[in-house]
Order: C-alpha cells, then sequence, then structure tokens
C-alpha cells in the first residue's frame, strides 16, 4: 500500500504508538491542527495499556479494556499499519513491513522514533525456550491459559512429582511487572485449585527471585517492605540475590544450586531498546537513542525521540538519563509534540524536566502498595489510588474498566482457557529476536 501526502501539507511520522508515540501524535494533532499531516505508524491499531496487563492474565479485565484503539482517540492522525524495519536518515525515508507481507516506503518531514523496548534477553541455557515474557497482550492472554491448564492438568494427573511441578510457578524479576505479574497470578490459581477437588491439600507454590536484594528495588524502602509482607502472608516465596541459572522442561535451576521443579517460567527481568534503535548508527547510550534536553537528534533537527528508545538526559538528576517508565514515555511524547508544532510556528519549545511524584503497585485483591507525594500508603487506601491513578491515566474505556472491575467484586471469576495464543509465540526465543535486515522497499510514499 502506498499512503499518499496531503497536497501542500508537511508530513511528520510517528513511529510506534505506546505511550510516548501515542501521547505525542494526539498532542501534536490538537496543537497543529491540519497544517501538518500525521501519520503515526504502528504494528497494531491500537495503544496498549501495559500496567493493566497482569489484571488480563488475572481474568479481571476482558483484554480489549486495555486496548486503546487509534481511531477515534487520536482525531486528524492517519494511523498506518506497518513494522518499521529501517530508516534511511539521508533520503528522509523509512521502510516498513505491511501486515500483507509486502515492504513499503514512506517519506517524512519530521520523524519521531517512539518505538519502545522489547523483552530483554540474557544468555542463560533454556531461557529462550522455555521462558514467557510479559509486555503483550499475546503474552498476557497465553499466560492466564498456562497458569489455568497447569492447575487442570495437576488435577487430572495421579504422578505426585507432575503435580508438584504443574503446581509451581517461577517468576524471575521482582521490578514493577514481575511483582504484579506474581501478586495477581497467585490470587488466580489459588481460586483456581480451590475449585478442583483432586487438589485438596495440595500447595500451589510461587517463588519471585531477583538478584536484588529486595523486591521492588527501585521503589522507596517503605513500598518494598510492604508488598513483601503482603506476598509473604499469602504463602509467596521471595528470593533476593538469587536468579536463574538453567532452565529446562523439567524445571530451573537457581543461582544457590536448588532445582526447582515446575512447567511455567515468567521471565520479567527487563526490557532493551527497540532493536531499530542500533540499526540506524546514530549515537546511543545502553541501546537508547541520544538526543538533548528538547528530544532532538544532535546533528538531525527533523528528528525526535522520545520513551523507552530515546537516552533522555535528566534534568532532575544532572549526569544521568530519565529512567524507563510509562510516566516519562507519556510526558516526553507531549513535550516532543510541542517542540516539534513549535518548528511550525506554533508556541515556543521546551526542555524535558519531570520529576515523579508518586508511584502505585496493584498487588492483586484489595492489596497495593502507593506512594503519593512522598506520603506511603498500603491496603485499601492505596488500591483505590492505585486504581484511581490508571483510571486517570488510560485514554478511553474507563467505563469498561470500571464495569469488570465491580463485576470482578460481586461475581465468581470465570476461569475458563481460551486457547487463542501457541506457546511458540510468546516463548523469549520469539519476543527478543533482533530482526533481520529488510530487503530494498519498491514503493514510495
Amino acid at each position: 500500500m502506498t499512503v499518499s501526502a496531503r497536497r501542500g501539507h508537511e508530513r511528520v511520522v510517528i513511529v510506534g504508538a505506546g505511550f510516548a508515540g501515542y501521547h505525542a501524535a494526539r498532542t501534536l494533532a490538537r496543537l497543529a491542527g491540519h497544517a501538518v499531516e500525521v501519520i503515526l505508524i504502528n504494528p497494531t491499531d491500537h495503544f496498549l495499556y501495559l500496567p493493566l496487563l497482569p489484571e488480563v492474565t488475572a481474568g479481571i479485565l476482558e483484554p480489549r479494556r486495555v486496548a486503546v484503539p487509534l481511531v477515534g482517540t487520536c482525531p486528524s492522525v492517519r494511523p498506518l499499519l506497518g513494522t518499521v524495519e529501517a530508516v534511511d536518515i539521508a533520503a528522509h525515508q523509512l521502510t516498513y513491513l505491511a501486515p500483507n507481507g509486502a515492504y513499503q516506503s514512506l517519506g517524512y518531514d519530521r520523524l519521531v522514533l517512539a518505538v519502545g523496548s522489547v523483552n530483554k534477553l540474557l544468555p542463560i541455557p533454556g531461557i529462550a525456550e522455555y521462558a514467557y515474557g510479559f509486555r503483550s497482550m499475546a503474552e498476557a492472554v497465553y499466560l492466564r491459559d498456562a497458569l489455568l491448564r497447569d492447575i487442570e492438568l495437576a488435577e487430572a494427573t495421579d504422578d505426585p512429582a507432575e503435580r508438584t511441578a504443574r503446581c509451581t510457578f517461577v517468576v524471575v524479576g521482582a521490578g514493577y511487572t514481575g511483582t504484579e505479574v506474581a501478586a495477581n497470578g497467585q490470587l488466580l490459581t489459588n481460586e483456581a485449585a480451590m475449585r478442583c477437588p483432586g487438589l485438596a491439600g495440595q500447595p500451589i507454590r510461587w517463588l519471585l527471585v531477583d538478584i536484588a536484594a529486595r523486591p521492588l528495588p527501585e521503589l522507596d524502602q517503605r513500598l518494598s517492605k510492604t508488598a513483601h509482607k503482603v506476598l509473604s502472608r499469602r504463602g509467596m516465596e521471595i528470593r533476593p540475590h538469587t536468579t536463574v541459572v538453567e532452565a529446562s522442561h523439567e524445571g530451573v535451576r537457581l543461582s544457590g544450586g536448588e532445582f526447582v521443579p515446575t512447567r511455567t517460567l515468567i521471565w520479567c527481568v527487563g526490557v532493551r531498546p527497540d532493536p531499530l534503535i542500533e540499526a540506524l548508527g546514530l549515537p546511543t547510550i545502553k541501546g537508547r537513542l541520544v538526543v538533548d534536553a528538547y528530544l532532538n537528534v544532535p546533528g538531525h533537527p527533523e528528528i525526535w525521540a522520545c520513551g523507552d528508545a530515546a537516552a533522555v538526559p535528566d534534568l532532575t538528576r544532572p549526569g544521568q538519563i530519565t529512567a524507563m517508565t510509562a510516566q516519562h514515555a507519556q510526558r516526553q511524547g507531549i513535550t516532543a509534540a510541542h517542540n516539534i508544532a513549535a518548528t511550525y510556528g506554533h508556541g515556543r519549545r521546551r526542555s524535558y524536566e519531570h520529576q515523579d511524584l508518586g508511584f502505585v503497585v496493584d498487588l492483586g485483591g484489595v492489596q497495593a502498595a502507593a506512594q503519593v507525594l512522598g506520603l506511603p500508603l498500603s491496603g485499601i487506601p492505596a488500591k483505590v489510588v492505585t486504581r484511581g491513578y490508571h483510571l486517570a491515566a488510560v485514554p478511553s474505556n474507563r467505563l469498561r474498566i470500571c464495569s469488570d472491575w465491580t463485576l470482578d467484586a460481586l461475581l465468581s471469576r470465570q476461569l475458563v482457557q481460551l486457547g487463542m495464543v501457541p506457546a511458540s509465540a510468546v516463548r523469549l526465543a520469539a519476543t527478543a529476536e533482533v530482526r533481520a535486515p529488510p530487503p530494498q522497499a519498491p514503493h514510495t510514499a
């Protein structure tokens, strides 16, 4: 497909519809009006609200609740389905893979790189083949099926060793994602096991391991202690200073030498910038594209970058770069849009400076840990703040999300497998691979 330019309009292409790209597109379209053509290119037709994915796995939220459609929520923005594979900086042109499998070219006058991040794959034997990541809708939906399937197969087997392995779940990485996945997943499997008479008395074992000294190491120690207390009280085994050194179909071996029989290994160690950034041949810091305080790529006034893909100087901590968080990505996208609009005479450009106002971590059930303006919260007050924050941050579907939360509180959860995502699609070997160089694209837009 060839995308034709609007006559007399300059084209701004935004690559990626994550927190940074989505908010950059919305903001720029509002600021510049119809003065420029804004194209938002993304593999899917929605912005995925990642912080609520653990609740999709837990069966609390229906998957579409966390998928914000681009059409309708980004007025005056032209969504384009595709995965960008290469950028010709000199020619102001990019190559993307369309859904029909054809490579196409697209020209630009201004370019915003907001491609985000992918699962970080470490060279540990067996991880790529036997671990599941947690960065996409497919991974969240598949993991829910996997957890329920293990519980059902555990009830069906007469082999005590097989039953124990299927009732054991290992999460590697005790940051935001790993902690929330473990907390919500544990409650789901506990409820599923209660409905299986054959598992009466069978322990449901969850391990949360991290090389750090405590869970949520990036947060205040008070929040870390709250999470540790809540999860430990539920029976979760929290293993600090520990990691996986080998994985197999039979289980995982931990760094202390212990072998843990399991059929489910969830990899939440972290992320790395999208491989597209390294392929640009521009200066990077830890794989992130170097930009100035205005989110501009030095030497390329037509290119901006933001979010996980950009090494944005942290003006609140001189000498450091901003963390890879949704808060930073969203605000950087908005700042980039203002600065691009300024090049067209709409307002003045601004440097990016933002200090986190707080943190929220969902611990499942009625439990959460939060810190708002320096005030630590736990239990129900923290849960209210956490859900209030997400409702304020998600661009649409608020009523549907509230409805799901209400139904989950009033009715028993539907514990059924959907069987829509194959395991081969969500193994780390598939979700963390580096892209191959594309062939020359035949069409130019």
